[in-house]
């Protein structure tokens, strides 16, 4: 990767997350029937970017500029992940979180590492489960059930 590549991007996610830190704080505080708010979810991800962003801006400055070694770009596993993700955030309402949020998990882990299918499927389980459960039961949050037919 180019290092001013890099530097630009990072100010501009740097700038991202402090304007989602800000918009957040425009949105309420509660929504009906929840105790965790609206506002918290983008406040965090814009802390967890502004984290990052400052770290690859360090992280420029660290490593020293290496001409000759041009990493290949990999277009086959972008393409699978991103058809996955729009597929995720167009069934996520029908088919509900925990069955897509799986599904979508599996595909990802096997397009990153394709020899470990019995891992991907209980570490994909796990996480979308484990995340409903305290999503919904303990923070008392909504997300998309299960489908209706289930």
């Amino acid at each position: 990767m180019e290092l001013k590549f890099d530097r630009i991007a990072s100010i501009v996610f740097l700038t991202i997350g402090v304007l989602f830190m800000i918009g957040s704080k425009h949105i309420s505080s509660s929504s009906y029937g929840s105790v965790v708010g609206p506002d918290i979810f983008p406040f965090i991800l814009g802390i967890l970017l502004v984290l990052l962003s400052i770290r690859l801006f360090y992280e420029t400055f660290v490593k020293q500029s290496g001409k000759g070694n041009k990493e290949e770009l990999q277009y086959k596993p972008f393409i699978i992940i991103f058809i996955a993700t729009l597929l995720y955030i167009l069934t996520l309402e029908s088919v509900g979180y925990v069955i897509t949020t799986f599904l979508f998990l599996v595909v990802c882990f096997q397009t990153m590492e394709r020899k470990k299918l019995i891992p991907s499927i209980i570490i994909a389980a796990a996480f979308s489960g484990i995340v409903y459960f305290l999503f919904v039961d303990v923070l008392k949050g909504t997300l998309p059930g299960w489908p209706i037919w289930f």
